[in-house]
């Protein structure tokens, strides 16, 4: 296989990586929608993508299944993008490309090869759980960060200080991926970094799809539950106190804060500077 950089091709092709979503095809945006329905290639991951989101390919089209293809495979593809033989190719990725989609390998070749690149951005599975339990993420003096990582020790190593138990000791909000079959493992390392054992837990299996599974725990009982229902992959944990609060209310939409599009009520700006000094005693 030529994997020299093909020259004098520039501008030729381009590569468009589509973020599919976490399943649900009506999930995918417009501009992902038009950059699958162009394409000459379309290469997707069957095993993760929702088929109908294919659907949108049009006639013709020559339909790649990744799960069958290495690295190099897929680059092979690109290169005939960087030689005129075809002209727009389409790479579907589940969720949004910017996590866990392998995607920044694959963009570097494509310019190394002079190939046209475009990242479409996709739902990602944690705030489509976010929207099925209808929480909020981001509770005003709970929690107001939202930490995306996964359990260490699978096949790819986690760099030193970013262990789940490190995280953990922020207290605020977590969204962990990859992680269900090592459910014991999780359990004691969000426990070593300090979440107290009723912190609550929901738990997604292949959240937006037809046969989705969405599940109410707590970091004690997230073992036993994920055990229970025998998950093991395509399943998403969202931890923190944020996920039960209730009763705080933002600044943004109270009546003394002011910002370009709306004033500030008097009364209500005062109440409000007193409750903040209060707060910062």
């Amino acid at each position: 296989m030529n994997e020299e950089p093909v020259e004098g091709h520039a501008g030729h092709g381009k590569v468009t990586f589509v973020g599919a979503g976490p399943g649900a095809a009506d999930l995918l945006t417009f501009r992902g929608a038009r950059a699958i329905a162009e394409a000459d290639v379309v290469i997707w991951a069957a095993s993760l993508v929702h088929p109908d989101v294919i659907g949108h390919a049009r006639p013709g089209a020559e339909i790649m299944d990744s799960a069958a293809m290495s690295l190099e495979d897929v680059i092979a593809v690109y290169q005939r993008a960087a030689r005129g033989e075809v002209t727009r190719i389409a790479r579907v990725h589940s969720g949004d490309p910017a996590l866990w989609g392998g995607t920044q390998e694959q963009i570097d070749r494509c310019e190394e090869l002079g190939v046209e690149v475009e990242v479409v951005p996709g739902v990602s599975a944690f705030s489509a759980v976010a929207a099925l339990a209808r929480r909020e993420l981001t509770i005003p003096e709970v929690a107001q960060s939202v930490i995306l990582t996964r359990l260490g020790g699978g096949k790819t190593p986690m760099p030193a200080g970013e262990e789940v138990r490190e995280f953990a000791r922020h207290g605020t909000t977590m969204a962990l991926f990859l992680s269900a079959a090592r459910s014991g493992q999780l359990a004691r390392e969000l426990l070593a970094g300090g979440y107290a054992p009723r912190t609550p837990v929901i738990v997604a299996y292949r959240a937006t799809w037809e046969d989705e599974l969405i599940l109410d725990c707590t970091v004690e009982t997230l073992e036993e539950t994920v055990k229970e229902h025998r998950l093991w992959k395509h399943t998403l944990f969202l931890v923190g106190p944020a996920l039960a609060a209730s009763g705080t209310r933002s600044h943004l939409y109270h009546p003394g804060h002011f910002h370009g599009f709306r004033r500030a009520e008097r009364g209500a700006r005062d109440v409000l500077r007193a409750a903040k000094a209060g707060h910062d005693e």
